[in-house]
């Protein structure tokens, strides 16, 4: 798990798990939830049905609930044991940035969206852009699926090659560019570089030395950590 250096997070303890609605591949959630120290969950919308067939009980539930059944829901309401909250469909807010507000609300230190991924680009893109409410509350937050974890650095970030997600780390910037871009440990450095929007300069780098660093000056990143 990269160390993304910010001092806000020294203050708050809540490691927050949420299931959105994307695809979820059930034996990579279930060894990732098993390894992490998780204090609340949240789930969202079809992200439920997945929490109701193994068994996982969340801490709240969110959503308009326009992809979860019925009986699902209702099941729920009728145990009275979760409190629910419930959105019209018709709304500004995707579930999940209502998720995702709802954990910063928790007290989160960390967040760990599963499902912000999957078929609908368009989502995924969006999903990838709210992580910026985390990144201005000083909150690591990241989009994992069992082939990416997806995250931004508007500061620094350090990741340590015995516990590198993937082989491969990718650096875009979070709008037209970023600046004063340094890697070091990586098998392609940068040194007080500029990534830009038109350019593919920061894809697919690889972690050489035991422990790799990334920091920019000016802007955000956002770090694809991935594996085929």
């Amino acid at each position: 798990m990269p160390a993304i250096c910010n001092a806000a997070e020294k203050d708050r303890k809540v490691k927050t798990l949420f299931i959105s609605v994307g695809n979820i591949s059930s034996d990579f959630a279930l060894d990732f939830m098993e390894k992490q120290n998780i204090d609340y969950i949240i789930a969202a919308d079809r992200g439920l049905a997945f929490a109701r067939r193994y068994g996982i009980r969340p801490d709240l539930i969110v959503g308009d609930f326009d992809s979860v059944s019925r009986e699902i829901i209702e099941g729920y309401r009728r145990e009275g044991k979760v409190p629910i909250r419930t959105y019209n469909p018709v709304k500004d807010d995707t579930d999940t940035q209502i998720a995702l507000e709802k954990a910063l609300e928790a007290g989160s230190s960390r967040i760990w969206i599963l499902g912000g991924t999957g078929t609908r680009l368009d989502h995924v893109l969006g999903n990838i852009c709210i992580l910026k409410q985390a990144d201005r509350a000083g909150v690591p937050a990241f989009l994992v699926d069992e082939h990416n974890r997806i995250s931004l650095v508007s500061s620094r970030a350090v990741l340590k090659k015995e516990e590198q997600f993937g082989a491969y780390v990718s650096f875009l910037p979070l709008g037209d560019r970023a600046f004063g871009v340094n890697l070091t440990g990586f098998k392609y450095p940068l040194s007080d570089s500029v990534l830009t929007s038109d350019n593919s300069l920061g894809i697919s780098n690889e972690i050489t030395a035991d422990e790799a660093c990334v920091s920019v000056q000016g802007g955000t990143l956002i770090m694809i950590e991935s594996r085929d």
